[in-house]
């Protein structure tokens, strides 16, 4: 499951917007937002794609953000809430 806090992070570090990195994959702006939020899964080549936009390089980084075990729906939610002092 994608670690969707830690995924946003890496988008606005990377100073890209997400309407752009959903055409660049070949997604629209909705299913992109689904596929952060854990609605929908990811395939591999999208996970390559974004990666490379992002400049992730490290697969340990790679496997924390995109296939962390640990993270579910709530759990992101929560942490969300947390990051922006909502919570």
């Amino acid at each position: 499951m994608t670690d969707t806090v830690r995924l946003k992070e890496e988008i606005k570090r990377s100073g890209l917007k997400k309407g752009w990195i959903a055409l660049e994959l070949g997604l629209s702006s909705y299913g992109f937002h689904r596929k952060i939020n854990n609605e929908s899964e990811f395939k591999a080549g999208e996970i390559k794609s974004l990666c490379q936009l992002l400049k992730i390089t490290s697969l340990k980084k790679k496997e924390e953000i995109f296939f962390n075990d640990g993270v579910d729906k709530i759990t992101t939610k929560d942490q969300e809430l947390e990051s922006k002092g909502l919570k």
